[in-house]
């Protein structure tokens, strides 16, 4: 086992790789699976309404400074399809810290 070389703003950043062979000897190289985060994981910065349009590249590059961190505001509003996330017109995003960096109490 072994890390995969992933940038630090990836969500695969710091998961394992892992190796498998084949009946017939070939050697696959896979990543370890990646379990979505429990909510109590993320701490609360702000919800943001959905209005209608919004896309969530655009949500995510106004709050986070990044649109391709929208996985973190998948993880944390428990998203499997991201576009299910601005489907619905006024919709609550959770919009939180990385996983596991707790949030200031009255910041």
């Amino acid at each position: 086992m072994s890390l995969a070389n992933f940038p630090m703003n990836s969500r695969y950043y710091g998961i394992e790789t892992l190796t498998l062979e084949t009946p017939a000897g070939k050697t696959v190289i896979y990543l370890r699976r990646r379990f979505v985060p429990q909510p109590y994981r993320f701490a609360l910065l702000q919800e943001h309404v959905v209005t209608q349009g919004e896309r969530l590249d655009n949500i995510t590059a106004r709050y986070l400074g990044d649109p391709e961190q929208f996985w973190r505001v998948c993880d944390a509003n428990r998203a499997m399809r991201p576009d299910e996330l601005t489907e619905t017109i006024g919709r609550h995003l959770r919009i939180t810290l990385p996983e596991g960096i707790p949030g200031m109490p009255n910041a």
